[in-house]
C-alpha cells in the first residue's frame, strides 16, 4: 500500500511539474490508475508541502484566461468546472479588456449599423463578457 501511495504521489508531482492543477483535476486524473485512499494521501501530502494549491491554480488560471481576452463569465464557469468555487476577479478590469478585444477584432470605428453592432455583441458575449462590459466597449 505504501509503494502504491508513493507512486500516486510521484505521478501527481510530475503533473504539477508541468503546470498547476486543481485538487479536483488531479483527483480525476489519478482515479484512472489509483485507489481513492492512495490519491487522498498523495494529494494531502502535496498540499502540506505547498506543491498543490487551489488558490495558486485559480490565480494563474485567471491570469492566463484574462491574457487570452476571456470575460468574467467564461472564466468563472471554467474555474467551477475545474472544482474551484472560491476565487476573486475584482483585481481585473474587464471593461477595458472588452473594449480592447472588440477594437482588436473589429477596429476602432463604431459599428455602422445595428446588424454589425449585434454581431460584435454576440462575439463579446461568446468570449464571456457581461452586458455591462459589452455595452461599455462601444462607448468612446
Amino acid at each position: 500500500m505504501q509503494a502504491l501511495s508513493k507512486t500516486a504521489y510521484n505521478c501527481a508531482l510530475e503533473m504539477l511539474a508541468r503546470r498547476e492543477h486543481s485538487y479536483w483535476e488531479l483527483t480525476k486524473k489519478l482515479a484512472q490508475q489509483y485507489q481513492a485512499d492512495d490519491i487522498e494521501q498523495a494529494l494531502s501530502k502535496l498540499q502540506s508541502q505547498n506543491y498543490q494549491s487551489d488558490q495558486r491554480f485559480a490565480n494563474e488560471f485567471i491570469q492566463m484566461r484574462f491574457n487570452q481576452g476571456k470575460g468574467p463569465i467564461k472564466i468563472a464557469a471554467d474555474l467551477k468546472q475545474r472544482g474551484i468555487d472560491n476565487f476573486d476577479l475584482s483585481a481585473y478590469d474587464f471593461f477595458a479588456l472588452a473594449k480592447e478585444v472588440r477594437v482588436s477584432k473589429y477596429g476602432k470605428a463604431p459599428p455602422s449599423n445595428y446588424k454589425e453592432k449585434a454581431k460584435q455583441q454576440r462575439f463579446l458575449h461568446s468570449r464571456g463578457f457581461g452586458f455591462d462590459e459589452i455595452n461599455d466597449s462601444f462607448e468612446s
